[in-house]
């Protein structure tokens, strides 16, 4: 109450000494300025629209902000406002929430210097002023608001500077009230930025899930994997190690010391458990080898994995894979045969795991599903982000290389923290 009467009385005050200081002008008039009624008038009028228009300031005041005090009263809003964004990305946040604020025009925003300034026409909220141009509370300023905003960087938000204020100098507020238009302005775009803060963070948290659900799948696709042993591959390798028990006996104990060996490195392992390049190479060498037995001259297998790069840190099952691929849809379907190529090399992106063969290539009829290659990327992708790869080509002159690239022993280590945390 006290505010409001304070406020009252300034608006009065000012309009006082102004009507005090028109009736001395008039008074000092040749001829007219014995005629007092008119400027009496005048004032009177005058007295009563600066009054009614002060208290219907003050209500609309408490309409929008739901109370009365000397920040609210003002016909120059301040606010500061974080946003817990790069600044940059403060920045396009502040610029479209202000973008879409009623009655804007003029925009001007400077990415560089993170700035932004904009024009507001201002409505009246009660149609039109009475007397029109002729009442005295529209003869200072213009009827348009202006603001500008600026972002100022840090560690890792941006801090928003918000002015919002009349078009005209600061000295006709002692005369004129803005009905609280810069007031609504400014908490429009305080509104305007929390709304797009939360929807930011429903749309991050929503992401996170989706993640999350992704990773659950891939991870129970993969125990799938780990758990089963493919039945026809199992069936086709006993029975010739049965055939051969009657014909080579030799051969047949190798084929089940292969089998042995492939089994030991295919028991599930806990779903954030790592293997490695030299255990995932044991493993597929195992299988190769039986195949070898099975194959017969069909089949040749060159391997160049340095020593220094086995104990690189590699998701299970993943070489096996693309050994799988290679056989299935390169090799078997092939009469003659050929051969497969495995090799690593360290390069400064990591370390990059070749699978070749000079198989059939792409062809239509043997190019499988792509289930596989597909699991392969989903979980590369949960497992170091963009840190890893897999491309798939065209083999020269025949057949098909797939690489995989993954970080060193140590940058693998890293990543794959990060991806848990």
């Amino acid at each position: 109450m006290i505010k409001s009467t304070l406020f009252l009385i300034r608006i009065f005050a000012a309009w006082c000494a102004l009507l005090f200081l028109a009736v001395a002008l008039w008074s000092s008039l040749p001829g007219i300025g014995q005629f007092e009624a008119p400027i009496v008038l005048a004032c009177m009028i005058t007295a009563a629209l600066v009054v009614t228009g002060a208290i219907s300031h003050l209500r609309r005041v408490r309409l929008i902000a739901g109370r009365v005090d000397g920040e609210t009263l003002g016909n120059r809003q301040r606010r500061q406002i974080e946003i817990p964004f790069e600044a940059g990305e403060a920045f396009d946040l502040l610029d479209a929430a202000i973008r879409e604020l009623p009655h804007v025009e003029q925009v001007r925003s400077a990415r560089d210097s993170l700035q932004v300034s904009a024009k507001v026409a201002r409505p009246n909220p009660y149609g039109n002023y009475a007397l029109g141009r002729w009442n005295p509370l529209q003869w200072f300023g213009t009827p348009r608001n202006q603001l500008s905003a600026t972002v100022t960087p840090n560690h890792d938000s941006g801090s928003v500077t918000l002015i919002c204020e009349p078009e005209s100098p600061a000295w006709t507020d002692l005369f004129r009230v803005d009905d609280g238009t810069n007031l609504e302005n400014a908490e429009a775009i305080s509104r305007a930025i929390t709304r797009r803060v939360a929807e930011r963070r429903r749309n991050e948290k929503a992401a996170a899930v989706q993640t999350a659900v992704e990773k659950e799948l891939t991870v129970a696709r993969l125990s799938l994997l780990h758990a089963q042993v493919e039945p026809h591959f199992l069936y086709n390798t006993l029975a010739s190690a049965q055939l051969l028990t009657r014909s080579d006996a030799q051969r047949a104990d190798e084929m089940l010391g292969h089998l042995i060996q492939y089994l030991r490195h295919s028991l599930p392992r806990t779903q954030d458990e790592m293997s490695t390049l030299g255990a995932e190479l044991e493993r597929a060498l195992a299988y190769l080898e039986i195949l070898k037995i099975r194959m017969g001259p069909r089949l040749e297998v060159q391997v160049d994995v340095p020593e220094t790069l086995r104990a690189t840190p590699l998701p299970p099952m993943m070489l096996q894979t693309l050994v799988e691929n290679a056989i299935k849809h390169g090799l078997e379907p092939r009469t003659g045969g050929g051969t497969v190529w495995i090799r690593a090399r360290a390069g400064d992106d990591g370390v990059a795991i070749t699978v070749a063969d000079d198989g059939d290539g792409f062809n239509a009829a043997t190019s499988g599903t792509g289930i596989g290659l597909k699991n392969v990327r989903e979980r590369l992708q949960l497992r170091y982000g963009e840190r890893a790869a897999l491309a798939v080509v065209a083999n020269f002159p025949a057949g098909v290389a797939a690489t995989l690239t993954v970080p060193a022993a140590a940058d693998a280590d890293t990543a794959g923290a990060r991806s848990h945390g």
